[in-house]
């Protein structure tokens, strides 16, 4: 699998499915740099044409993000969104909408505490 810049929903398909399977179905965005992307959720591509807020935000200075979106589909749902570098570009996105609100993320949080001894 190759994912460039100009890498389209499609290309992105495959990725993005398997990130959806490793969450239990959380709802899951990504997009290349040149081109919008896929919204997925309950098993299936929904939308091939999507973007989002923190997907943008990103892309453009290509670092991870944590938030809760003001705008768009997931507003007010926590996200966490990574860049995709190809030779420390940024050539796509991809995201994971935590639809528990936060509770996925907290229980990642304690699942890597050590046991009390």
């Amino acid at each position: 699998m190759k994912i460039t810049k100009d890498s389209t929903p499609e290309d992105l398909e495959i990725l993005g499915l398997a990130v959806h399977e490793l969450t239990n179905g959380m709802p899951v965005t990504a997009r290349s740099k040149e081109r919008k992307g896929i919204r997925i959720e309950n098993g299936k591509v929904i939308d091939r044409e999507y973007t989002g807020p923190v997907l943008e935000e990103v892309l453009d200075k290509g670092e991870t993000v944590r938030k809760v979106p003001a705008t768009g589909v997931y507003k007010g749902l926590p996200v966490v969104v990574v860049p995709l570098k190809e030779n420390g570009e940024t050539v796509a996105a991809i995201g994971v909408v935590d639809v528990t609100f936060g509770v996925y993320s907290e229980i990642n949080i304690i699942g890597r505490r050590r046991p009390l001894k």
